[in-house]
């Protein structure tokens, strides 16, 4: 007599013969899953990065004062608006005529705010950082000046400088007006807006 096979070897053929079927069908033997390592997240830099270094856009001169600062206000008023510190001295004794600057590092202090009779009247720029109403700067040719304001200019010599202009606008309405100054080479060296009679004033508050 041929012996009997147990139930649980039974069992355990007919677990083998169904995963032969099951690799035979498949062509492939399932692999244990494998743990990855998350990938950064790409919308966060690798490095610190450092914060925008982009030096502030330049406050507008207009034909009726310098950004928040017009033409009329106090010294005090002035300095609530002004964006930074300004400094300057009193005028002399008898007068009333004086100049507050922005206080800068490097000593430029421009443009150069008049003040006369308690009101401001006046600004001043020598650099080219500012570009006056209408678009003059300095380093121009008294010819670009004289296209950019076509039909609008009075032209006159300067004082001091010999064979230099001041070549003088007024804004639409007559207020004010820009002058701007140049050497004998036609470039301008200078430029001021202001209300007259100011803003006509060579020596400024001298």
């Amino acid at each position: 007599m041929k012996p009997a096979f147990s139930a649980i070897t039974i069992l355990a053929l007919l677990l083998a013969a169904c995963d032969a079927r099951r690799e035979a069908q498949d062509g492939t033997v399932a692999a244990a899953p494998q743990t990855q390592t998350p990938e950064p997240a790409l919308d966060q830099p690798a490095e610190d990065v450092p914060p925008a270094t982009a030096a502030p856009a330049p406050v507008p001169g207009t034909y009726r004062g310098y950004g928040d600062a017009r033409f009329g206000m106090s010294a005090d008023q002035v300095k609530q608006v002004w964006k930074g510190e300004l400094e300057g001295m009193a005028p002399s004794e008898g007068g009333s005529c004086f100049y507050l600057r922005p206080k800068q590092a490097d000593g430029a202090g421009w443009p150069a705010l008049m003040f006369e009779n308690g009101k401001f009247v006046r600004y001043d720029v020598e650099t080219v950082a500012d570009v006056a109403p209408g678009g003059g700067q300095v380093g121009m040719g008294a010819e670009d000046i004289r296209t950019a304001y076509a039909g609008r200019i009075e032209e006159k010599p300067d004082k001091y400088v010999e064979g230099g202009k001041n070549l003088r606008i007024r804004s639409e309405d007559g207020a004010s007006a820009i002058v701007f100054e140049t050497d004998a080479a036609d470039k301008v060296t200078s430029w001021r807006v202001g209300v007259p009679p100011q803003v006509d004033y060579v020596e400024g508050c001298s």
